[in-house]
């Protein structure tokens, strides 16, 4: 998996063939298509695994914060490092590309991000025990849309007054 995913960071999906991650890997061919079950087994499994390095972070610091402050903290600390970090953004930018190019990966991502987006509304209920579990996810929603967006555009623009940004959503969530 290590030798796929530098692979990818290299040079794309259109790098990551069985025979180029046994040549990195050093092993044969063979056990790659036996272990996943050939190249697209291999791709899905590379999706996997790029999300857990690159959503499940920030889905953890989400789920451990105490409240909402700790949160936006949280996201305020870690999306320099996320989109500063070249690794990350170009994996990010790759699993994105693969997963819309390739319906089956797109699957794969599709339910990751469920998946995240179902933790961070559990968490939410936890702090707001009498929302409707609706609510709770429409904004968990778009809590994984708010990160999206500021980890596309802070990868794009790392000038993106992204504190300001938070700011403004501290300023939405202060009851006057």
């Amino acid at each position: 998996m290590d030798a796929a995913i530098a692979l990818l960071c290299e040079g794309g999906w259109q790098a990551v063939t069985t025979r180029g991650v046994a040549e990195r890997a050093d092993t044969n061919a063979g056990l790659i298509h036996y272990h996943f079950g050939g190249l697209p087994g291999l791709h899905a499994a590379i999706v996997r695994r790029v999300g857990e390095l690159v959503i499940n972070p920030l889905v953890t610091e989400l789920l451990d914060a105490p409240d909402e402050w700790a949160a936006l903290a949280a996201v305020r600390r870690l999306l320099p490092e996320t989109t500063g970090d070249e690794r990350t953004a170009r994996l990010s930018a790759e699993l994105l590309a693969g997963a819309t190019r390739d319906p089956a990966l797109g699957e794969v991502l599709r339910d990751q991000l469920r998946e995240a987006r179902t933790q961070i509304a559990g968490r939410i209920r936890q702090l707001h025990p009498g929302w409707p579990p609706e609510r709770a996810a429409a904004v968990a929603t778009l809590v994984a849309a708010l990160i999206d967006g500021l980890v596309l555009h802070h990868m794009l623009d790392h000038d993106l007054p992204v504190g300001e940004a938070l700011a403004g959503v501290e300023d939405l969530l202060r009851k006057d």
